[in-house]
């Protein structure tokens, strides 16, 4: 595969399937009350009992927190039993390991870039985590970390290797996914904002053009790479 598609909070079956159908890689659920796209473990645990049914293969099942307690984060692996760790808050690379140890959870950081410096505090976690997410630094006085709907400057991320897999996140759509992979040289996207019709509604039509237009920039990128790969060793 030539990279991975992940849809973020989701919260109603009618779009779970519409992502599912699609065939989206990895399905974010979102455990973090001030965001419009929470839902309830009750909830949670019902889309992901939709997700298992589903293949195989399935989507991989991702909870998304902020800062969670060790009780929250407990109830939510009872509940939800995902396959990822969203940590999306100020999480430290110490408490990604310890999270990642204790539940014996894939752990995938995210972080807020908005200028050079920002990629340097991504070498910590680097070596404790199992994917880093770059997304954009929310604005001032949000109190939202992501599916703010804005981007970075993809320049950043160019060339880079952290030897850990990388995800692009921030104010994607079906319009700019394509430039955003081209630029970023990152093949692994995620998205939230950019496939709902109003803040935290989600619309089936805008999931499937985005997961279309993703895996056609992915394809492109992925046989552009394999033709330079050809013209260095042929």
């Amino acid at each position: 595969m030539s990279g991975l598609v992940k849809i973020c909070g989701l919260s109603e079956p009618e779009t779970l399937v519409a992502a599912l159908d699609a065939g989206a890689d990895m399905i974010g659920l979102v455990f973090f009350e001030k965001s419009p796209r929470h839902v309830d473990l009750e909830r949670a645990a019902d889309l992901a009992a939709r997700i298992r049914a589903f293949g195989p293969p399935r989507p991989e099942i991702v909870a998304l927190t902020v800062n969670a307690d060790d009780a929250t984060v407990s109830a939510i692996m009872e509940r939800v039993r995902p396959d990822w760790l969203q940590l999306h808050g100020s999480e430290s690379p110490a408490r990604c390991a310890e999270l990642k140890a204790r539940f014996g959870v894939k752990v995938m950081k995210a972080l807020g870039i908005s200028e050079p410096d920002d990629i340097a505090r991504a070498t910590p976690y680097a070596a404790v985590v199992d994917r880093l997410l770059f997304d954009a630094r929310p604005p001032k006085g949000s109190d939202i970390p992501g599916g703010n709907g804005i981007s970075f400057d993809w320049r950043l991320l160019a060339g880079l290797d952290l030897g850990v897999p990388l995800m692009l996140s921030g104010g994607l759509d079906a319009a700019s996914v394509g430039l955003a992979l081209k630029t970023s040289g990152l093949r692994d996207v995620d998205v939230s904002s950019g496939v709902e019709r109003a803040r935290g509604v989600k619309d089936a039509g805008r999931i499937r053009e985005f997961v279309a237009a993703a895996r056609a920039a992915q394809d492109m990128e992925h046989q552009a790479a394999g033709t330079a790969q050809k013209g260095r060793t042929g």
